[in-house]
């Protein structure tokens, strides 16, 4: 089956949106506490990577952006470092992609993580300045064409 180039981006779950960032968080089920984390991580965000927030899908607040391209053929942007207040805990997308993020992550205190995501019940159980170096890392990781090779290897 030949894949369709001119579909090769309409599927993507997860696009840049025109949504205000402020008012999402302003209204996301969660607690007050959650709300003012979720207010201090997307400053913190902005002041590391110099870029704006902006919405991504319904839910997933978003810094910079990078295009990748599967070696399926299947491409789309994303953004460079990522997060979203959810009822339960942040989450954090990407901080442990890097290979040089598992030493930091031994550091940075109390949080679940998968395969890409760490989960934050609140900012008060982890360290701030290894946040910092940790959204640095990602953002500098996933704006150089390293990310872009490792994404074309991916399936």
């Amino acid at each position: 089956m030949e894949s369709n180039p001119a579909s090769a981006t309409s599927n993507n779950k997860t696009s840049r949106t025109g949504a205000d960032p402020v008012k999402f968080i302003q209204t996301v089920d969660t607690t007050a506490v959650r709300r003012e984390d979720a207010f201090t991580l997307m400053t913190l965000m902005h002041e590391v990577t110099g870029q704006s927030p902006y919405m991504w899908g319904p839910s997933i607040i978003g810094f910079g952006e990078y295009h990748y391209t599967y070696a399926s053929g299947r491409e789309g942007d994303a953004p460079a470092v990522a997060f979203s207040p959810r009822k339960a805990n942040l989450v954090v997308y990407g901080l442990s992609y890097p290979t040089a993020a598992q030493p930091l992550l031994a550091k940075l205190g109390k949080f679940k993580a998968s395969v890409a995501c760490v989960y934050i019940t609140k900012l008060a159980d982890v360290d701030m300045a290894v946040l910092r170096e940790l959204i640095a890392l990602t953002y500098d990781h996933s704006t150089t064409t390293a990310i872009q090779s490792l994404q074309s290897q991916r399936k």
